[in-house]
């Protein structure tokens, strides 16, 4: 194979992809650049699983440090099981290829992204994207794309592609965007209330860049491509219409018992009942050979892909007719229960519930010792928010394993994280680490969506002041011939054999959050813009019921929370707060049973849980880090006696001289004659020189008060 490059110019950096030099073995690989960013990206496929039923592909992407020039933290300089943002990036990767795909493929693909230069400017996952779609479009499996993804910034009114580390700082939406030649096939927001106007616009600026990207793909394909080529694995139509004639009318009753559990046990006692009829398992007494029973279970998988075959059509027709599984109709929303305060030493709780969804969530108040550090390709952060989302099986009534967050569970904290973000404080106006937790015990559709909602309702009854109240719901949709319906607050089977879950979260105010998982081809501007409508309808319904529980955030915070307060000092202070060896911080953290942390530019933050720890330990950091002004009274405590003065502590740590001439009105022969060591004694700042040393006057603090009576006996 040749080397072929193509290039394109996008948001005025380089996009360049290369095949044919690299990673030769594989089906398709491409090496993709953009400035100083490179990912490789490659595919490859194999036999079928034997008895599989499912199209196996996976989607992995690493970020090597070395990329950056760093290695990896921790002990071992190796990396190891992948993190949250390359498992939010395969996700991203792996939503808008998948629906592409023929039907019937079972082959096993996998496709791997590997980040080998990171520029710490143009993040590597917009671009894995567009590395894995063109090695797809070049290698020998089949795809209705290409598809290309890019991310979209708003910047002071202007809409910016594929902004950098920097600009995003700036930026009040990020969008990532997947789409191909005729619209969009994946969404993904993050945003500050924008409205849906806005976020349209941006839909509709970064497929005019995908447009562009998806030319290049094209060039690469005509150079590079090879024939597509795939054994799909459908069953015949004759067995399709066999099974069709038998259970469809059964299936179609079936699917009208509006309880999820109840229609569940109907459908599967239909699916049992005729498998079992039509192809029965074969028993010990049964004379069969190793051969038919092999022939056996794969007509019973057969069968039971017709099963699921008819089950869509069947749901699909119900729902095109007018008839929803659990009887609603297409605009209307379950039924909401909302509770606040639900647990004694949570710092906040509440439960939402949406029909037969329910999310518990609690809210944890922590100080920047509880910070994330994230420790990625680029510089060294914290995280000052955390949404952590879990899906135990019992919440759908199931028995199995039961192991660590699941890809699934971090795409859906982050989406909801990122919902809420939109709406908390800033740092300044509220200083607390939050980490919310939404344990899902029942669910039956957009369970992140509720733990949005019960989200904010923690936040709420956590006593932080978000800035609006915030909500999520998820509209679906079924197509067929040209006739469509669009279904608000979808349920499980709508998502199942629907063809979107487009779920979209804000305020009143706007847009703060959405992702779009589609099964269909693709959307255009104008239908997205119909959704976003009726989810706003429906997002302000909720944002009622939630405000009805809780009407805005409680002005007070547990008892159980910590107190956090916050001083500044001079930064030259810093060291005199620490002390040598950190003696007067850990004394005043001993004494109060407060913790204090200071930042570089002077910020002390004080933490304590129980009240007035918190206070009192503010108290000594201010006595201690004060600064003396000229003109001010001090009630000072005399440390040593001299034949030309006083020296006089005004504030911990620093005294000054008051001369023998500035202790009294009259005539002072002898300093010990008015003061001795450890007297309290005002005095009032004369100066403070170049060098920081004080001088001090007892004398003007006595002629003050002399004049002060004066002016009250007159």
């Amino acid at each position: 194979m040749s080397h072929v490059v193509v290039e394109r110019e996008i948001g005025g950096r380089t996009l360049r992809l290369e095949t044919g030099k690299y990673a030769k073995l594989a089906d398709g690989a491409v090496l993709a650049t953009y400035a100083e960013t490179t990912v490789l990206a490659a595919i490859v496929r194999g036999e079928p699983r034997p008895g599989i039923d499912f199209f196996p592909l996976q989607v992995d992407y690493r970020e090597r440090t070395s990329a950056a020039g760093k290695f990896p933290g921790g002990f071992r300089k190796r990396e190891g099981a992948p993190n949250s943002k390359e498992v939010l990036t395969m996700r991203m990767i792996d939503r808008p290829l998948r629906p592409l795909f023929p039907k019937g493929l079972l082959d096993e693909v996998v496709i791997q992204c590997w980040v080998e230069s990171a520029d710490g400017q143009n993040d590597p996952d917009v671009l894995a994207g567009v590395a894995a779609a063109a090695a797809v479009a070049i290698s020998s499996i089949p795809h209705n794309g290409p598809i290309a993804t890019v991310r979209v910034g708003h910047i002071d009114g202007q809409f910016a592609i594929n902004p950098t580390v920097a600009q995003l700082e700036y930026s009040d939406m990020e969008l990532v965007l997947s789409g191909h030649k005729d619209g969009v096939n994946m969404i993904e927001v993050g945003a500050q209330e924008v409205p849906e106007d806005v976020v349209l616009e941006a839909i509709k600026f970064g497929h005019q860049h995908i447009l562009d990207i998806v030319g290049a793909i094209n060039e690469l394909t005509e150079k590079a491509g090879k024939e597509k080529t795939a054994d799909l694995h459908n069953p015949s139509d004759e067995l399709i219409a066999e099974v069709r004639a038998a259970i469809a009318d059964k299936l179609t009753e079936a699917n009208k018992i509006t309880g999820k559990t109840e229609r569940g046990d109907a459908v599967k006692a239909v699916f049992k009942n005729y498998l079992n009829t039509a192809c029965p398992e074969p028993t010990a007494d049964d004379d069969v050979s190793y051969t038919k029973y092999l022939a056996i279970q794969d007509k019973r998988k057969e069968i039971k892909t017709c099963f699921e075959i008819i089950h869509e059509e069947v749901i699909r027709k119900l729902i095109l007719a007018g008839s929803r599984p659990d009887g609603r109709a297409a605009n209307e929303l379950r039924q909401l229960t909302c509770e606040t305060g639900i647990l004694a030493r949570t710092h906040g709780s509440a439960t939402f519930t949406r029909g037969e969804t329910q999310a518990m969530v609690t809210c944890t108040l922590g100080t920047g010792r509880d910070e994330q550090i994230v420790d990625g390709l680029g510089e060294e952060y914290s995280e000052k928010f955390m949404l952590h989302y879990n899906f135990p099986p019992f919440c759908v009534g199931e028995a199995r394993r039961i192991t660590g967050p699941s890809r699934r569970e971090i795409g859906h904290g982050a989406l909801a994280e990122r919902s809420l973000k939109g709406v908390l404080p800033s740092p300044e106006d509220f200083p607390y680490t939050i980490r919310l937790v939404s344990e899902i015990l029942e669910s039956n559709g957009s369970s992140s969506m509720a733990s949005i909602c019960g989200g904010c309702l923690a936040l709420m009854d956590a006593g932080v002041p978000i800035v609006n109240t915030c909500a999520g719901i998820s509209i679906g949709l079924v197509e067929e011939n040209g006739e469509k319906v669009l279904l608000t607050d979808i349920i499980g089977k709508e998502d199942h054999f629907g063809d979107m879950d487009f779920k979209v979260a804000g305020t009143r105010e706007g847009i703060t959050g959405i992702q779009l998982d589609l099964k269909t081809y693709g959307l255009t501007p104008d239908f997205i813009a119909e959704v976003f409508a009726r989810a706003k309808e429906v997002r302000i319904k909720i944002i009622e019921a939630i405000e009805a529980e809780i009407p805005e955030p409680r002005k007070t915070l547990s008892d159980h929370a910590p107190r956090m307060l916050r001083t500044k000092i001079n930064p030259e202070k810093i060291g005199a707060l620490i002390g040598p060896g950190g003696k007067n911080i850990r004394g005043i953290q001993e004494r109060t049973g407060a913790n204090i942390d200071v930042e570089e530019d002077g910020t002390v933050f004080i933490s304590a849980v129980g009240g007035g720890k918190a206070e009192a330990a503010l108290e000594e950091v201010e006595a201690l880090c004060q600064e003396v002004k000229v003109g001010k009274i001090y009630n000072g405590k005399v440390s040593t006696i001299k034949d030309f003065g006083a020296f006089v502590e005004v504030i911990p740590g620093q005294d000054g001289l008051c001369h023998i001439s500035e202790l009294d009105n009259g005539y002072v022969e002898k300093v010990s004659d008015f003061l001795k060591v450890g007297d309290r004694v005002r005095v009032k700042v004369l100066s403070i020189d170049e060098q920081g040393r004080l001088r001090l006057s007892r004398k003007a603090v006595l002629l003050e008060e002399q004049e002060q009576g004066a002016g009250e006996s007159a």
